[in-house]
């Protein structure tokens, strides 16, 4: 899934702002990975495209938008 990447918004309780992840998991991973977390009351942890770790607590999730896939665009037109 090269170059597709999908939009993660989470929502932290007690944060005005959310944080919002671009990752090239499949929307299928991402919702696994999130499911896992907060039926085990873990850390959700999310890799975005350029290798970094995004890991909030699952207790404080207050609500995760998950995008459809979309093609990484290049160029001065992006």
């Amino acid at each position: 899934m090269r170059g597709i990447t999908v939009e993660i918004k989470i929502g932290v309780e007690n944060t005005p702002r959310e944080v919002v992840v671009e990752s090239e998991l499949s929307p299928a991973e991402i919702t696994a990975a999130v499911e896992s977390a907060l039926s085990g009351g873990s850390v959700l942890s999310l890799t975005d495209d350029r290798g970094r770790t995004v890991m909030v607590p699952a207790k404080k999730i207050a609500y995760i938008e998950i995008g459809a896939p979309t093609a990484r665009r290049v160029g001065f037109g992006s």
